[in-house]
């Protein structure tokens, strides 16, 4: 049984505030984050405020105004950032766009990616080097999953004409951790002044989850949702660019949110932060709805012991599965991190194992690169649902063998 420095009691109270915790069994939490009673709360009553004394007027417009502000201080205090180094965005594809498309690309560049990469990343990067042929290539990250260095297989995959590498901090296929702090180092060392090569992180899995201090890590853009492990509303997300950063990234779409203007209204240049790369009007009560959620979890404990909770449930989850005959877990050590992958050793496939389990009240998703199954475990999942997961996949898993 896991220990807690929290009590039953307390746990379940927390969990009281999570609505889409009712009737079901959750663990996809890397998938979308279910959303608390009081975000949704924030997010009807700043609807009714704008309706209420708008919605557009002085009066709302600097409410909103204030209210983005705070989002953007929050969210860099999350990531151990400043406010200037923080651009809202809708999600973690957006951010990516938004440095992808903003790096002044020359014919024969390369970008170096993992083989751990997201299909919708993968499809930028496709099309980047269509149009501004450029190389891009791959790099077996997936192989050092239980033996081996990320780092050093990255630096053995990086070019003299390499420019980018684009990498995923807590790899959303097998659960690994990357040692990001290390990566960014082996990538900034590796030529002088403008020759280093910039590093971009797809960070759908780890805000939310690990505790972060990315102005130690030193990572040039890092891009976020805040409706997965935060538990937030879809449709809010963030990218932060290291302040060195920003004046070399030019804008690709372009609103009044990211100009200066002049007296009279006439774009004369951009905003000197992060505020650059937004565009125009968003759907504000969201923000307010991710301010909660983020009070919520603080109210829970740091992210330091949110992180440990999650790691011990998560060890938990795959001993218990390890120890199964029916079951190869992923990784042949605990998770760093929320996310638990295994595939069924018998006949039954991935697919047939997820669906037979949602018909049971169980909620995972399966992964198609490595085919498998994978349970998200967060801090307030309960050490009851994890055996009552691994007895429905043994009853489901040891059935199905018995019919082959």
């Amino acid at each position: 049984m896991v220990n807690s420095i929290h009590s039953l009691h307390q746990i379940e109270k927390h969990r009281q505030e999570f609505p889409g915790l009712n009737n079901k069994i959750y663990f996809n939490f890397g998938g979308q984050g279910t959303l608390p009673r009081c975000a949704l709360e924030a997010i009807i009553d700043a609807h009714n405020y704008l309706q209420l004394q708008g919605p557009f007027s002085i009066k709302v417009n600097t409410w909103i105004q204030h209210k983005t502000e705070q989002l953007r201080e929050e969210i860099a205090s999350e990531l151990g950032a400043t406010p200037q180094s923080i651009t809202l965005t809708e999600n973690v594809t957006a951010g990516c766009n938004i440095v992808l498309w903003g790096i002044d690309w020359q014919k024969g560049d390369h970008i170096l990616l993992s083989d751990c990469e997201h299909p919708g990343i993968i499809a930028i990067i496709k099309e980047l080097a269509r149009r501004f042929e450029i190389e891009f290539s791959t790099c077996p990250i997936k192989e050092t999953l239980n033996g081996g260095d990320p780092v050093t297989v990255i630096a053995q995959h990086l070019r003299p004409n390499t420019r980018l590498l684009v990498i995923t901090h807590l790899l959303w296929n097998t659960g690994q951790l990357l040692p990001l702090k290390d990566i960014v180092k082996l990538c900034h060392h590796h030529g002088p002044g403008e020759k280093q090569i910039r590093v971009l992180v797809d960070a759908a899995q780890s805000v939310g989850s690990i505790p972060l201090n990315l102005r130690d890590i030193q990572v040039d853009y890092y891009a976020f949702t805040g409706h997965k492990w935060l538990c937030g509303p879809a449709g809010v997300g963030a990218l932060y660019i290291r302040p060195q950063m920003i004046e070399s990234l030019h804008p690709t779409f372009i609103g009044w949110r990211g100009i200066e203007q002049d007296p009279f209204g006439y774009p004369v240049g951009w905003k000197n932060n992060g505020q650059r790369f937004e565009v125009a009007t968003s759907a504000y009560p969201q923000y307010e709805g991710l301010r909660a959620a983020i009070a919520l979890h603080h109210q829970w404990g740091t992210p330091e012991t949110r992180y440990q909770r999650i790691c011990e449930l998560s060890a938990y989850l795959w001993q218990q599965l390890s120890e199964f005959e029916g079951i190869q877990c992923l990784k042949n050590s605990p998770p760093q991190g929320g996310l638990v992958s295994f595939q069924p050793k018998y006949k039954i496939s991935s697919q047939t194992l997820v669906q037979a389990l949602e018909k049971r009240g169980f909620l995972l998703r399966t992964l198609s690169n490595p085919n498998c199954v994978r349970a998200c475990i967060h801090y307030f999942t309960l050490p009851a649902e994890i055996e009552q997961l691994v007895e429905a996949i043994k009853n489901i898993v040891t059935n199905s063998n018995e019919l082959t």
